[in-house]
């Protein structure tokens, strides 16, 4: 899908920084006021907060002032997620496709924590308590310090990756995922990537947030290694492709992804979508892609923990090349 782009043809580069103005706490609605007007072919740097004020890190631990203002001032929904926009690209129209390229995701903190609470988690029957760590992260090294002493490489990417649901839906929760993208949490998408979102809004209405420094396929205990990102993202609009679901790539690999409450279902969305998108991308039939879907692609679970689970099938590029 990506083509190289031309300088002569760059758009603007715009800054939206996280603030009580400029975020909405825990829903999606299609109703939103944009923060932010921009035209296709354009970038932003989009500054993300995280973290909720009933469980505040140690003292030791600074915290950006943008989120203690935030959480004074900022109405928050029913879920627990901040994200920042929504941004309104000119030219979206309904049953248009967006496309998210990110370019660039860093750090705005040297730490993160993890937490479990009961009824939340997938493994929720052996954990009937609420635990919360804070995990020291250093740029430098790329590496995420346990409270334990062990090590885990930082590979960011935002959780939360979404364009809003229809007006007419209303409010929804931050927490699960749908067609309109949100609680994705896909660890694959990290910079380099590029997430596609079908439009239900004049303007697309695109917000971010939920940074995650690191996280396993499936983020079992209900949250990764929460922390504070930057992002850096580039947009513009196809017509004409029918999509009603995210889809995503990365520089290597094609993703689908499929949501459900049923894990099962999940799965069958997402090899269903990604048979579609070979079969428009190399002309072969359904059966031979779907044959090719059983060799070469592979199934992750995106997450288990947020009701609306998710799968995502990932297949590589030169697979597809003759």
């Amino acid at each position: 899908m990506n083509k190289p782009v031309d300088p002569k043809t760059m758009g603007k580069t715009h800054l939206l920084q996280s603030s009580p103005e400029t975020v909405h706490w825990g829903f999606f609605y299609g109703g939103l006021k944009p923060v932010l007007t921009i035209d296709p072919g354009d970038q932003v740097v989009i500054e993300c907060v995280s973290g909720n004020p009933e469980r505040p890190p140690p003292a030791e631990y600074e915290i950006l002032p943008e989120l203690k203002q935030i959480h004074e001032k900022a109405k928050r929904g029913t879920g627990n997620h901040i994200l920042t926009g929504p941004i309104y690209v000119n030219g979206a129209a309904v049953g248009d496709v967006l496309e998210v390229k990110i370019l660039e995701i860093d750090l705005r903190q040297d730490w993160g924590f993890n937490g479990y609470r009961p009824y939340v988690g997938t493994v929720p029957e052996d954990f009937p308590s609420s635990g919360m760590i804070q995990i020291h992260l250093d740029k430098d090294t790329g590496m995420a310090t346990m409270p334990w002493g062990m090590k885990v490489p930082i590979k960011p990417f935002f959780g939360q990756l979404a364009v809003q649901p229809p007006a007419a839906f209303g409010r929804q929760n931050s927490k699960e995922p749908r067609e309109f993208g949100g609680n994705i949490d896909c660890k694959d998408l990290v910079a380099g990537s590029t997430i596609y979102f079908p439009v239900w809004n004049e303007g697309a209405l695109f917000s971010t947030g939920d940074g995650h420094a690191a996280q396993g396929h499936g983020e079992v205990n209900g949250t990764a290694i929460e922390t504070c990102l930057k992002g850096k993202f580039e947009f513009n609009l196809h017509k004409g492709l029918g999509w009603t679901l995210p889809r995503g790539e990365t520089p290597t690999h094609y993703i689908t992804f499929g949501l459900d409450t049923d894990l099962d279902d999940a799965a069958r969305t997402a090899v269903k979508q990604m048979i579609d998108w070979i079969v428009t991308l190399t002309g072969i039939t359904k059966e031979q892609a779907y044959a090719l879907c059983s060799i070469a692609a592979d199934l992750h679970c995106t997450q288990t923990v947020n009701h609306v689970k998710g799968v995502h099938a990932m297949i590589p590029k030169a697979v597809l090349e003759k």
